[in-house]
């Protein structure tokens, strides 16, 4: 079996994690909501932020993956990466969860928030890669 380096493997586990999350939310979204976004684009939210919630799982996959001894090594830049990506995931998709669910709307202010997080954090990958 194949040993990792304690920050690679919380990167794989925490990716795996959200993304298996996005997974359920979005099973939760298409048949147990379905009838409470009818009439409203909700669910078009609902729907936005799992696939950001994915998209971005599948970034810190990613970034586990870069930090391989034998690909690029672990770099502090991709630590950084990681924990904007969370931090963008929680305040991107979250806020979004969260206006679908009550609609409140003051909750669009968050979200852009999340954005440039995870605008940063792909940076950071890039920065780590270059």
């Amino acid at each position: 079996m194949m040993e990792f380096e304690e920050g690679v493997k919380k990167m794989l586990v925490t990716g795996s994690i959200i993304a298996m999350l996005a997974v359920v939310i979005g099973a939760f979204g298409a048949h147990a909501l379905k009838t409470r976004f009818e009439g409203t684009n909700y669910g078009e939210t609902w729907e936005t932020a799992v696939k950001y919630q994915m998209y971005h799982a599948l970034g810190l996959i990613l970034i586990g993956i870069l930090q391989f001894d034998t690909l690029l090594g672990t770099q502090s830049i991709f630590s950084a990466a990681s924990w904007l990506m969370v931090i963008g995931i929680i305040l991107f998709s979250g806020s979004l969860y969260v206006l679908a669910l009550t609609g409140i709307k003051k909750l669009g202010a968050i979200t852009p928030l999340g954005g440039l997080c995870l605008i940063a954090a792909w940076l950071c990958v890039a920065i780590g890669v270059a």
